[in-house]
């Protein structure tokens, strides 16, 4: 972007950019994780879905403190990718691009992990009976049937990754055209006693909150008068 843009236009752009790869890269990785959790019997399901779900309860600045420490030179990730040729993470978009992922987990995780355990059993051994692959099923029976909760899954993640500012402060920084987002814009504006900015950045990110919000809400009417 031009490096003469205004702060909140370049902001803008970080923050799409990181909300969108974060929101893909939640619903590959998300998908097969949430269909484990619904589905498993396993004695680590308990632990493993209490681990997606930490970010939900742990302050964002705990958890962004120790991915820093982890992804610093001496840091246990920030050796391995520095051994790669790769460099570290801290203060970069890569770094804040995977504590994003991290931090929205469960945002996605668990709408979906509610839609695929909500349907009936009968479905998928129907297909079975017509030769289906899991695989097959998976795609031509599960993500059908389970639109609302992918739809809901990635407006979560989306807004979450969009309304971050705890993790993105303490990985990423402060770095125009790079890790600083709407968020820490917002901060320094009202450091800076520029509020009158302050006030059109923060009512314009309380207007797309109510927006997504108010499309959530009427994507599950709908869905549910077809349904009904």
């Amino acid at each position: 972007m031009d490096a003469a843009a205004p702060a909140w236009l370049v902001a803008s752009w970080v923050t799409l950019k990181l909300a969108g790869l974060t929101t893909l890269i939640l619903l590959v990785m998300g998908m097969p994780l949430a269909w484990w959790l619904a589905h498993t019997h396993s004695r680590w399901r308990a632990p493993v879905g209490a681990v997606v779900a930490l970010p939900m309860v742990l302050p964002p600045t705990v958890l962004g403190f120790y991915l820093l420490i982890g992804f610093a030179p001496d840091g246990p990730v920030g050796q391995l990718t520095t051994a790669l040729g790769l460099g570290t993470l801290a203060f970069t978009f890569k770094g804040l691009l995977l504590a994003s992922v991290l931090y929205s987990l469960p945002f996605v995780v668990h709408p979906l992990q509610a839609g695929f355990a909500a349907l009936p059993p009968s479905l998928l051994e129907a297909a079975a009976t017509l030769r289906a692959s899991p695989l097959d099923r998976f795609f031509s029976v599960v993500l059908p049937l389970s639109r609302p909760s992918l739809i809901t899954a990635s407006l979560l993640g989306f807004a979450h990754t969009v309304g971050e500012f705890g993790v993105v402060l303490m990985v990423g920084g402060n770095i125009e055209g790079e890790t600083r987002v709407l968020s820490v814009l917002l901060y320094d504006q009202v450091e800076g006693m520029a509020y009158a900015d302050a006030h059109l950045l923060a009512a314009g990110l309380l207007g797309f909150s109510f927006a997504l919000l108010l499309l959530m809400q009427w994507l599950g009417r709908r869905t549910a008068v077809a349904h009904g």
